[in-house]
């Protein structure tokens, strides 16, 4: 009956979204809904992986900053025009490599002989991703499909020799799982970029983005790099409205806000943040009007960085934490991980995957297809640990309150509006959890565990909680 009821309800989502035209105007594209099974599926696994990964090298240290910490914009900081941090890379590259070896001599080193696509896809199905994000191609403009139009830059034609999105496409999607692709906007180094915008975008960039939605049908596209130049410049209102109109996957596919240097945060589908922007462990914040999505990686690059020591990486508990923090603020959680050329996964990374995984299979209905329960700073501050130890998910009538550290004194709950009885439950564990109402509010009294029911964070599960 249930699976019935869910069914239809896609169908006649999917029926409002095909059945309504949209217009070339930010007007009439932003009226279109974030297909629904985004918000649903809460946690995602974002992957850096191309010709940056054979280098993978970044400064690391208190003085540098975040974003020069990004192992993947190695090229770019090759060039750059800050001496500082120019300094380190230049360094670095002409030590290691010399001064006559050019980034485009890494392409062949980018082989990718260890890739294994289904055991990449059998890992993200154990993290408890619903969903894949793969950069098709960076700001150094190399692509990991046969694009006609990076002749001689991609994947099949030199390097690894295989179509890499086309390959993950197919083990991802047999896991039932949902796949899509970073796509940059913008090429550092591309001549014809440079020198002409207009035809950069008509005969490069539109239809490179063309081609990865009728080849692979993705749910997801996800575009960067829409800094340097205003959506008009980048003709994005007009490639949406085909996007949404009259592409193969106009129905379920889910874009984000970087399409233009005025767009972020205010146009196109979610709302993006990088490193803590928004569900910052630290919270409160004010939960958006549109579905939005924290990108991080386990580390402090995107791109694999060798020069990251294994405290330099957040802890599995840390990590479940931020999944927590960011999904109790409304928010979905893009968790990045940096594959090594071979095309292996580095093992701490797995590590953290498979851990997170673990959690989920005991925990995840407090994760997957739940809402934000507090939303704003004044409800915060009627229960005082929220969004620090202590954040709550709701599901109709159920409320879930996920701690951190385990409430040894118990867990007051001020301010909580209730249907008839009300009845607590510890995820994962059958001992008895008690309630207790008192002038302050609902006490919920846990019961005594074992070691063996540790956990990276205890979820109690209330019932006939009203808003």
């Amino acid at each position: 009956m249930i699976k019935n009821l869910l069914l239809a309800f896609s169908l006649s989502f999917s029926l409002t979204l095909s059945s309504q035209t949209y217009k070339p105007t930010w007007e009439s594209l932003d009226k279109r809904p974030v297909p629904g099974w985004f918000e649903d599926s809460k946690f995602g696994i974002f992957i850096h992986w191309g010709i940056y990964s054979v280098p993978a090298w970044a400064p690391f240290g208190d003085s540098i900053s975040v974003y020069d910490k990004y192992a993947e914009w190695y090229w770019n900081k090759l060039t750059s025009n800050d001496s500082k941090v120019n300094r380190y890379f230049v360094n670095f590259h002409n030590k290691t490599y010399g001064r006559d070896f050019k980034y485009q001599d890494f392409a062949p080193m980018f082989r990718a002989e260890l890739f294994d696509p289904d055991q990449w896809a059998e890992l993200f199905r154990k993290s408890g991703a619903r969903y894949i994000v793969l950069t098709s191609k960076h700001h150094e403009g190399f692509a990991l499909w046969p694009s006609a139009q990076s002749w001689n830059w991609n994947s099949v034609d030199i390097g690894p020799h295989r179509d890499l999105c086309g390959d993950l496409t197919k083990s991802v999607k047999q896991q039932g799982l949902h796949m899509g692709f970073y796509y940059s906007l913008y090429e550092w180094f591309n001549p014809v970029y440079k020198t002409d915008l207009n035809s950069y975008v008509d005969n490069h960039m539109i239809p490179q983005m063309k081609d990865l939605v009728t080849r692979y049908t993705p749910d997801i596209l996800w575009t960067d790099g829409e800094w340097d130049k205003p959506s008009k410049d980048w003709k994005s209102e007009e490639f949406l409205a085909w996007l949404f109109n009259e592409s193969p996957v106009k129905e379920n596919i889910v874009v984000n806000d970087r399409w233009g240097s005025e767009t972020r945060g205010r146009h196109g589908g979610i709302f993006t943040s990088e490193y803590g922007l928004a569900g910052d462990q630290e919270g409160p914040v004010e939960t958006n009007a549109r579905p939005w999505e924290e990108c991080r990686g386990i580390g402090t690059s995107f791109g694999y960085n060798r020069t990251e020591n294994a405290g330099d990486y957040t802890s599995s508990k840390d990590l479940v934490k931020l999944l927590v923090s960011t999904v109790s603020a409304g928010g979905n959680l893009l968790l990045d991980i940096g594959p090594a050329a071979d095309g292996t996964i580095p093992v701490i990374m797995q590590q953290r995957l498979l851990d997170i995984g673990k959690w989920l299979e005991t925990n995840g209905e407090a994760i997957y297809g739940t809402r934000a329960f507090i939303k704003t700073k004044s409800q915060m501050q009627i229960n005082p640990e929220a969004n620090k130890s202590v954040f709550f998910t709701r599901k109709g009538k159920d409320l879930y309150v996920i701690c951190t550290n385990w409430p040894v004194r118990g867990l007051v709950l001020k301010g909580l509006k209730m249907e008839g009885s009300i009845r607590a439950v510890l995820l994962g564990s059958k001992e008895a959890v008690s309630l207790k109402r008192t002038g302050e509010g609902v006490v919920i009294v846990p019961p005594v565990l074992t070691p063996d029911d540790y956990q990276m964070a205890y979820v109690f599960r209330l019932s006939n909680i009203l808003d």
